[in-house]
């Protein structure tokens, strides 16, 4: 009967969605059993006792204990089993493993925003590794959101003010759905996502590389994107302002007077070590407070970092 629950449910694609196909399967035929077996005894009670005249009178029956038992005993059976069947796929679903991926996945109007453990951002799209268990922390940011993934069987309420938990481990390659099932405003049908199940190779790819978007964008766009997700809007303007770092604007090509008396070129190997080594060379004037992004920004990143400063002029 595989192409009636194929039929019914979109193909499992996580380890846990075997355990929730197994109880809504068994609840299925359950129905379908007792509703063709109610109606069968139904059928036979009105063929075997119908009234056969007007005359005939119904016996006075109180009641009938053993049968009484039966539909009572029977039932807190299935009942209990259902129960504890489902109690079981609750708490496996609930605990993750100690050995997880972590992921922070923020919901807001109408986008979902991921953020991996090295740091990196991105939109809509989640990658994740084939087979390799993964923990999603959420939070909103606006609204009730609620993040719902058919092909893993799981959903979970996002809720701003407080962090909700869920956990998969995917078994299928490719690429699921991920849907808002909590309606949250005029763009809940497009706030929609993807998650893309790598291969091993795929993810080590992906973690040094950064997905599509990020090896396909032009390097100033990519630029933008890294100023506005990796904090340097905090301390770095681009109207000439100062700020607790210096402005971005019309500094390419000028030169930088260090803390140490030496003039530094901005090109774009200034740039690099800035971002890498922020200590090696420090502009007068400022404090030495900005962190390293060693392991945090991918070399296109970087170069992309490098084109939309020599655009701001």
């Amino acid at each position: 009967m595989n192409w009636f629950q194929n039929w019914m449910l979109p193909k499992a694609a996580a380890t846990h969605a075997g355990d929730v196909d197994g109880l809504y399967m068994f609840i299925v035929y359950l129905t379908i059993f007792f509703f063709f077996f109610n109606g069968a005894l139904i059928f036979y009670a009105a063929r075997k006792w119908k009234r056969r005249s007007d005359k005939e009178v119904t016996p006075h029956i109180t009641h009938d204990t053993r049968l009484e038992l039966i539909w009572s005993i029977i039932p807190l059976i299935v009942v209990m089993l259902i129960f504890f069947w489902g109690f079981k796929g609750y708490v496996k679903a609930w605990v993750a493993p100690n050995d997880s991926i972590e992921i922070v996945v923020t919901g807001k109007k109408w986008v979902w925003q991921f953020e991996y453990p090295d740091g990196t951002r991105t939109l809509n799209d989640l990658h994740v590794p084939l087979n390799k268990p993964v923990k999603l922390v959420m939070n909103s940011e606006d609204v009730i959101h609620s993040f719902y993934v058919p092909g893993f069987r799981l959903k979970r309420d996002v809720i701003p003010g407080r962090y909700t938990e869920m956990w998969f481990t995917a078994t299928e390659p490719g690429v699921q759905q991920v849907f808002c099932a909590e309606y949250c405003g005029k763009g809940h049908s497009d706030m929609l996502a993807r998650i893309f199940v790598d291969t091993p190779e795929q993810y080590e790819v992906f973690l040094r590389e950064g997905d599509e978007q990020v090896r396909k964008m032009p390097l100033k766009d990519l630029g933008k994107l890294v100023y506005e997700n990796k904090g340097c809007a905090t301390c770095h303007s681009l109207d000439g302002t100062k700020g607790q770092g210096p402005t971005w604007k019309g500094i390419w090509g000028n030169v930088h007077k260090g803390t140490d008396g030496k003039d530094y070129p901005v090109d774009a190997n200034y740039i690099r070590q800035s971002i890498l080594m922020p200590q090696a060379m420090v502009v007068q004037g400022y404090e030495p407070i900005m962190p390293t992004f060693q392991g945090l920004l991918r070399e296109r990143e970087i170069l992309g970092v490098v084109e939309y400063i020599k655009s701001l002029q």
